[in-house]
């Protein structure tokens, strides 16, 4: 039986606006519908097979590249073999995927820390579970986030995320919101440092809290906040306060992780802190949905005693992409080519940045960079119109990418970390037309 797909983009958006629930409605990027036909490392081909370069993988999702063949060609066997099979049954290669990922996780002086993985379906679960082992370990309820931090859209997740238009009412309550240590629009100014931020963390668990917590749970570097970045000394100073608690940190690596930053497999390695929780998704499968929680080993001990079961979590064959991942990763120099093609990107960009007053600031490490629009330099009021105005003329010029941060005035880059260096020269040409495009049409 060959089922029939229209690929008219009228057809396609009408049947999207009659049958996607209300709630999927706001999650359109462009004023026009966009329709995609097929993708291949760093591009994309919509309808009428134009090319574009993915500035956004798919929401970080692709992280080795669209339907890279070592990934399909995994993820194919193994479902041609036995597509899924449930948690409760053994199978050799998620369990050989837990070994693997555990293997990247840092050791201590001594090599005498052990980490164990739990599969999930998405990142939000990852969190989630991230939660509950977090309060059932050190018997606590109380938790911290960041102001401007994402987690997810699960209700725990939700109640987690700090950042405008993500989080709603009536979430789940026993989290205390610190501030972000943003380097550029700080509440304490630029270039602060990681001190009076880490003080706020130290009044928020004397004021906000009954002074014991659960834990912190902290993006290695923001996404959804805006690409950023934790100053030195932040993340480690983080966990020595939150532990003195009696909590946990717990890294958020769903964006950071698998190399993007190009320095390290992940981020939290930037500030030399070896965190107790690290949850990872969307770049562990390439678009195969799978999430993981990697844990130390006595902190997921007590879990042993609760029925935690996600039907999806450990299916084989998102495992298996997910193992090609990492073979990819380390094969293909892959967390190489972030560092190298993100400095490069990240030069042009502040190029791009003396030429137009618009863009307030211009930041990032490896292939997670952002771009942040500003009506004035001085003032730093950010610019969500000339962002949604230049956000509009990329896609003309072919590049496709996000907006972000508490008020949309920022352009995420967190491409596929198979972009090249050839693509930097495309992608710098592409910026240059849609900013002059967007003012003229001011």
């Amino acid at each position: 039986m060959t089922l029939q797909t229209s690929w008219n983009v009228d057809e396609t958006a009408a049947r999207r606006d009659r049958y996607y629930a209300a709630s999927q409605r706001r999650f359109v990027p462009f004023r026009e519908p966009m329709v995609f036909r097929r993708g291949e490392m760093q591009y994309l081909w919509d309808a009428e097979d134009r090319r574009y370069i993915d500035l956004l993988g798919m929401n970080v999702c692709i992280s080795v590249g669209h339907s890279h063949p070592k990934v399909v060609s995994a993820a194919m066997e193994q479902a041609q073999t036995l597509t899924h099979c449930t948690t409760m049954f053994y199978h050799p290669v998620p369990a050989h995927f837990a070994e693997e990922l555990a293997a990247t996780m840092p050791k201590g002086e001594s090599g005498d820390i052990e980490w164990v993985v739990h599969f999930t379906n998405s990142g939000a679960e990852a969190i989630d579970l991230a939660l509950t082992m977090a309060r059932g370990y050190t018997g606590n309820l109380d938790v911290l986030s960041l102001r401007t931090a994402y987690h997810g859209p699960t209700a725990a997740a939700q109640s987690l995320t700090g950042i405008a238009g993500w989080r709603h009412p009536g979430m789940p309550g026993n989290v205390a919101f610190v501030p972000e240590p943003n380097q550029y629009r700080g509440i304490f100014g630029e270039n602060a440092g990681a001190a009076p931020y880490l003080d706020e963390i130290e009044r928020t668990i004397a004021t906000a809290t009954t002074g014991k917590v659960a834990g912190i749970f902290v993006e290695s570097v923001q996404g959804y906040g805006g690409i950023i970045e934790m100053p030195p000394g932040y993340m480690t100073g983080a966990a020595e306060r939150v532990r003195a608690a009696g909590g946990l940190y717990i890294a958020d690596e769903v964006q950071s992780g698998f190399g993007r930053t190009g320095d390290h497999m992940w981020g939290f390695e930037a500030d030399g802190v070896t965190p107790d929780i690290v949850v990872m998704a969307k770049g562990i499968g390439n678009g195969f949905p799978l999430g993981a929680v990697v844990a130390r080993k006595h902190v997921a001990a007590p879990m042993a005693e609760k029925f935690m079961f996600h039907t999806y979590g450990a299916n084989p064959t998102c495992c298996a992409a997910g193992r090609a991942v990492l073979q990819v990763i380390a094969k293909d120099r892959v967390q190489e080519n972030a560092r190298v093609v993100g400095a490069a990107l990240l030069a042009r960009l502040q190029d791009l940045k003396q030429r137009h007053a618009a863009i307030g600031d211009v930041r990032g490490r490896g292939l997670m960079l952002a771009i942040e629009m500003v009506k004035d330099r001085r003032t730093k009021e950010p610019d969500p119109a000339t962002t949604a105005s230049v956000f509009e003329a990329c896609r003309d010029s072919g590049l496709i990418l996000s907006k972000s941060g508490p008020s949309q005035s920022c352009l995420r880059l967190v491409p596929p970390m198979c972009l090249s260096m050839d693509d930097v020269e495309a992608v710098a040409d592409g910026f240059e037309r849609a900013f002059e495009r967007a003012s003229r049409s001011r």
